[in-house]
């Protein structure tokens, strides 16, 4: 592992770093918790637990970074800042609320979607009920369990410097169809934004209803609303 980090402070000349840790879903268990709170205390690092459902790992020397990578034995949570950060997934299997036990789904979209190179920085959210925990409205990309147990997909969400709420692209669809849809929405605006632009931007600047009809053609899927 190399000494990924980013540069946090300069105070009196004295630089800090900070690092986030890759933890799929924000479920971490017991044992990798303790592991990250003993490699921070003795490094004298300060945690952070961050909106995106991560550690961060702040107050850090440079010349440490590598030795506390090694020590934690995980992964970088962003490698690349335009690329999916992460997949935010609320508590489903385990909430009186939920319509569908949508981890899984998280976690699949996890590990084959986290750090895939893209156009703007791009976050996913999942959520087992239309209450959207995790703010899967504000999320670039989302998936929210509906009334019947079916799932729809909302795209173009953000609550950073330009907010938006997101469009929904269709409803009523299974756990394969909505996967297959996102790597649809994925490849569309890989091929067709332009760098640096927002995938909610690039939605605004082609129209929702275009946005619509080229990725449900290329999913193979009906409009429903």
């Amino acid at each position: 592992m190399s000494g990924y980090g980013n540069l946090q402070k300069i105070r009196d000349g004295k630089r800090t770093f900070a690092i986030t840790p890759h933890i799929p879903g924000g479920f971490v268990l017991p044992e990798t918790l303790i592991k990250i709170a003993e490699v921070a205390k003795k490094y004298k690092g300060v945690l952070k637990l961050t909106s995106g459902q991560r550690i961060l790992i702040t107050n850090l020397k440079q010349e440490d970074l590598e030795s506390i990578w090694e020590e934690l034995g995980m992964e970088p949570a962003v490698r690349v800042q335009n690329s999916v950060k992460n997949v935010e997934i609320c508590p489903a299997n385990y909430c009186k609320r939920s319509k569908y036990p949508t981890i899984g789904l998280g976690m699949k979209l996890s590990k084959n979607f986290h750090g895939m190179e893209l156009p703007c920085r791009t976050k996913i959210g999942v959520a087992g009920c239309k209450n959207a925990c995790t703010s899967v409205y504000s999320k670039d990309v989302g998936v929210i369990t509906d009334l019947d147990g079916k799932m729809f997909v909302t795209v173009g969400g953000s609550a950073g410097y330009n907010p938006r709420s997101s469009d929904i692209v269709t409803k009523g669809l299974n756990e394969k169809e909505v996967f297959n849809l996102i790597k649809v929405i994925f490849d569309y605006y890989n091929e067709e934004a332009y760098a640096g632009e927002k995938l909610g931007e690039f939605i605004d600047r082609v129209s929702i209803e275009k946005f619509r009809e080229d990725v449900l053609e290329k999913a193979n899927l009906k409009l429903i609303l």
